[in-house]
């Protein structure tokens, strides 16, 4: 495919120009524009504002112009963080109480677990719909693959997404795993398998978001938009110049990049001097001890990677400068986050994805990798250096699967600003609500809606507090029987095989968010303070463990 390029630092200039404080930006007499962006399994460090090597200018300068967050999280995976950004309530209450692929028979069909985002909860999009706003979505839902639960009927007035967790970046329509091969994909609430022209997701799913902003444009009304990239989820696909921009860089391998990555999150002040490096899991091969080819293979998948990252940040900068175009950045509130930690999975360790016919529509071969046609996921090594200081990374509840970037800026926000308080992804919607004094409706359509259990990170964003929860609150989760719990610095978890050994653990992972010194047997009375209220957790959200 060809590729436009413009100067990488597109959004630089746009940015710095428009970091202006909160008492500085002239609100119009509509609310705040949302521009609401999502990564897919981007690890902790792998931007520059935390720490990574890889350019990314974009969200560099929009680091600078709003505040960063350095303890928020999120859930282990796709679907139970969209669920929870989406509604402002836990995943279990909103109908993703684990993954609607990995259902297992006595979850089915049991309240939270309906593998779609259920009618118990409203989503951002209906909210902002009634107060008023143009809403538009392009990319990932990954919240129902049928219709009448796309997010055309979720409250999205023009959408173009891609329905499932993973697929190919180009138009042929391969999927990761055989149940979503040919990947669903829906637009305004009807299956499609029509892809645009040209069709390379994260430029697309820009391309398609700018087209439905400047639809309405001038009509005096606010818009929401969601951008949600599947990159730089696996298979690991980009086209040129980023498919060549990193050769060689990782040669090194993922031992030493991780070094790297702890060391800049030190300096940039993102995690205590002090703080310990863990050490990697048991699934991890000794760099050394791998072949000249496998390192060769490992090298090259973590080159196309940053290549990724890299061409999100980019195609974000193009829906930042057409913002600034049409004068709505002075009016647009930005938020970006990913979905969860970096993914330890190989290709190959996705359900069915060892099938001889499936595997037989890929070329693996070492010269086609990032091309169309290639499968490959760069495995638990590098995933490990995308986590950087944290511990392990997505499908687990150590800190390197859940703790994720958030930037926010623009009107109301204050620039250059960074806060270590602990914040979650379901505190998202109740800050938007705040931003664009909407409202949050008891009911609709008919239905009981449940009372969102996030709260707005407005205090923290406006100086008024230095945190959104106090030391005795209990925030937890669950996945797949991986389970965290949450008191101030204080964090119980259990994680299983075989990225854990089933038992619980604690932690204090403000001065230890690598998760290395266990306090169990130090501070027995703390731990079965965590346990006891998960307990309480679980009952609360109605947690089904799977038989």
């Amino acid at each position: 495919m060809t590729i436009n390029c413009k100067q990488k630092c597109c959004a630089i200039g746009i940015f710095a120009a428009l970091a202006l404080g909160p008492m500085e930006v002239s609100a119009k007499d509509t609310g705040p524009n949302i521009l609401l962006v999502m990564a897919d399994d981007l690890g902790w460090t792998d931007i520059g504002p935390y720490g990574g090597e890889i350019d990314t200018p974009t969200l560099d300068a929009l680091a600078d112009s709003g505040i960063l967050f350095t303890d928020f999280h999120a859930s282990v995976s796709c679907s139970p963080t969209r669920a929870m950004l989406m509604s402002g309530n836990d995943n279990h209450v909103a109908g993703l109480g684990t993954m609607g692929e990995i259902l297992a028979p006595n979850q089915t069909g049991k309240p939270g677990y309906e593998g779609y985002l259920n009618d118990r909860v409203v989503s951002m999009a209906e909210v902002l719909k009634a107060a008023g706003y143009h809403t538009y979505m392009a990319g990932k839902w990954h919240l129902g693959h049928t219709e009448g639960r796309l997010p055309f009927d979720r409250g999205f007035d023009s959408t173009f997404t891609m329905l499932v967790g993973g697929a190919s970046h180009w138009d042929d329509r391969l999927g990761i795993l055989p149940m979503d091969d040919p990947t669903l994909y829906a637009e305004n609430g009807k299956l499609t398998e029509k892809l645009p022209e040209d069709f390379y997701s994260s430029q697309t799913y820009s391309d398609l978001l700018i087209d439905k902003i400047r639809s309405n444009h001038g009509d005096g009304t606010p818009f929401f938009g969601y951008l949600a990239f599947t990159a730089p989820h696996d298979p690991l696909h980009v086209p040129e110049p980023w498919l060549s921009e990193y050769a060689e860089r990782y040669d090194e391998g993922y031992e030493v990049l991780r070094q790297k990555r702890w060391s800049n999150a030190k300096a940039l002040g993102l995690v205590p001097r002090e703080a310990p490096l863990p050490d990697f899991q048991s699934v991890v091969e000794v760099w050394n001890g791998l072949s000249d080819e496998d390192r060769a293979v490992e090298a090259r998948g973590m080159e196309i990677y940053a290549g990724m990252v890299d061409a999100m940040d980019y195609q974000f900068g193009r829906v930042v400068d057409f913002l600034g175009d049409i004068g709505e950045l002075d009016n647009t509130v930005i938020i970006f986050l990913s979905d969860n930690g970096s993914n330890p999975f190989y290709s190959e360790d996705y359900p069915g994805a060892d099938d001889p016919e499936f595997v037989a529509k890929f070329d693996h071969s070492f010269e086609n990798l990032g091309r169309p046609g290639s499968n490959y996921a760069y495995g638990p090594g590098f995933a490990s250096a995308s986590s950087g200081p944290l511990d392990r990374f997505k499908l687990t509840v150590g800190e390197g699967g859940i703790r994720v970037p958030l930037i926010m800026s623009g009107p109301g926000i204050p620039k250059g600003k960074t806060t270590a308080a602990f914040a979650y992804v379901w505190d998202i919607l109740p800050t938007v609500i705040d931003l664009t004094g909407s409202d949050y409706p008891e009911s609709m359509d008919g239905r009981s809606i449940l009372p969102m259990r996030g709260r707005s990170m407005m205090p923290l964003i406006d100086g008024s507090s230095e945190t959104l929860y106090k030391p005795d609150e209990f925030i937890g989760g669950e996945m797949n029987g991986d389970k965290w719990m949450r008191q101030g610095s204080f964090k119980a978890t259990l994680v299983n095989p075989p990225y854990g050994d089933g038992n619980w653990h604690l932690y204090n992972v403000v001065e230890d968010p690598g998760e290395t010194l266990d306090l169990a047997a130090e501070m027995p009375d703390q731990l079965t303070v965590l346990k006891s209220a998960w307990n309480d957790y679980a009952d609360e959200v109605g947690v089904v463990p799977a038989q």
